[in-house]
């Protein structure tokens, strides 16, 4: 297979900058995940890649060779595309096997490589029908052949499962993850959905109006973001992300957060990795909601606040808590909370919280970096 490379690249429509000083490498057989919002640059990365378009700067490099100027039929690469684009009038077996009859190969080993490749997809019975018959999940097997039966060095999925349903999206989702390990492909996937990248990826690289934000394992994204935006994209439901302050007050250093009574005293580790460089004071606290402990007792360091709201998911509640009000906007203070169905309140109870101060996070309000 292959290692990819790609080296400040920058690309450009008009005056709208789609990708920024773009930096990453993807390793030899390494599942890596684009994700981010729609028109965030993820699919003009992906194309930039294949040869569909063509950076104004920085270099693209597959196995140290520089590919800026092949076009994608010498790149050595299969794209699968959000929409499958297969041959009406060709069968399964010819819509397969279309690539190998585009280089000439005899048939013989044409009937052979769409054969194992219908064996693995597990789409042997249809090679017969035509794509006006098949269903949506056979559809995204048959392109996922077209390409691996090419056997190239990269594999580019651009949103492959975004028109299944959601049943049919998780059934995919392990097979596509089975096969990736299986053939042993170096693959890049692109996606707006946390859950298919959460799952499927080796790494993510989180992309952001055109930057690469973070590239870490999944662990890493979701328990350590390097930045606000990360914290925020991450996680159903998202982080709590409220603003606050340092004080200090009889040699205790604690963070306050804006318009509440909550104060969260620092350990000296934290003190001693705080923004120096912060005059203003001004900070952004971020705790997710299964870090907090819910209560109707109260203990040493538990805060109390107010149930604001009930979300009902089944396996879980959500309760939006009011902690206080923004004097300045009329807005309420909202942290919310993660609990377990069998913990039974109502609107307007008063109950208690405990920060689990292992996984509590500091980002600073300017930079919108990650402290701690």
């Amino acid at each position: 297979m292959a290692q990819i490379r790609l080296e400040n690249i920058e690309k450009r429509f008009g005056e709208v900058i789609a990708v920024k000083d773009f930096n990453l490498q993807v390793e030899d057989q390494e599942f890596v995940v684009f994700l981010g919002p729609s028109g965030c640059g993820k699919t003009t990365t992906l194309r930039l890649i294949a040869g569909l378009e063509h950076p104004n700067e920085g270099d693209i490099l597959i196995d140290g060779n520089r590919v800026n100027d092949l076009s994608p039929s010498d790149r050595d690469i299969a794209f699968v595309f959000q929409f499958y684009a297969l041959y009406p009038h060709l069968s399964v077996y010819d819509n397969i096997a279309f690539p190998l009859k585009a280089v000439k190969v005899s048939k013989s080993e044409i009937d052979t490589q769409v054969e194992k490749v219908a064996g693995i997809l597990q789409i042997t019975d249809i090679l017969n029908r035509k794509p006006s018959v098949l269903s949506g999940g056979e559809m995204q097997r048959v392109a996922l052949g077209r390409a691996m039966v090419r056997q190239p060095k990269v594999y580019l999925l651009d949103e492959p499962m975004a028109n299944l349903d959601a049943k049919l999206r998780i059934d995919t989702r392990a097979e596509i993850k089975r096969l990736q390990h299986e053939i042993g492909a170096t693959t890049i996937f692109v996606t707006h959905d946390q859950v298919e990248a959460m799952s499927l990826a080796d790494r993510i690289a989180v992309i952001h109006e055109g930057v690469l934000q973070q590239i870490g394992t999944p662990h890493e994204v979701y328990n350590e973001p390097k930045s606000l935006f990360v914290a925020g994209f991450m996680g159903m439901p998202t982080m709590n992300l409220l603003d606050a302050e340092v004080t200090s007050q009889e040699g205790t250093t604690a963070l306050q957060l804006s318009h509440t009574d909550v104060s969260i005293t620092l350990s000296l580790d934290k003190q001693l990795r705080l923004n120096k460089s912060n005059e203003d004071n001004r900070y952004v606290f971020g705790v997710r909601p299964e870090h907090i402990t819910a209560s109707k007792e109260s203990t040493d360091n538990s805060i109390s606040a107010d149930v604001h709201l009930i979300e009902h998911l089944g396996s879980v509640n959500i309760l939006d808590m009011l902690l206080g009000t923004n004097q300045e906007t009329q807005d309420p203070i909202l942290l919310r909370v993660r609990t377990h169905p069998s913990f039974q309140v109502a609107v307007d109870d008063r109950i208690w919280l405990d920060f689990d101060v292992a996984h509590i996070h500091l980002f600073d309000q300017e930079t919108e970096q990650a402290i701690w």
